[in-house]
């Protein structure tokens, strides 16, 4: 069972995911909810942001990638 690794981040929610691939790697996800927005335009989902040997790495590079989002474009 995978850990939910949700927080928040200047009025988002950030909950990113690793999804293993078939050749082993993962692939980091990302989901954004925006906590003034109960309706789906304030929901973002990015799929495949890159691909990582470690689990981990793929969490922290979709983490980083909501925040840079955030702050650039949030």
């Amino acid at each position: 069972m995978q850990t939910k690794h949700i927080h928040h981040y200047n009025g988002y929610a950030v909950e990113p995911s690793a999804h293993r691939m078939p050749d082993g790697t993962f692939s980091s996800n990302l989901l954004l909810e925006r906590a003034d927005s109960a309706r789906a335009e304030g929901r973002y989902q990015f799929y495949s942001l890159d691909y990582f040997t470690d689990e981990e790495q793929a969490l922290q590079h979709s983490t980083h990638w909501a925040h840079n989002w955030v702050d650039t474009r949030g």
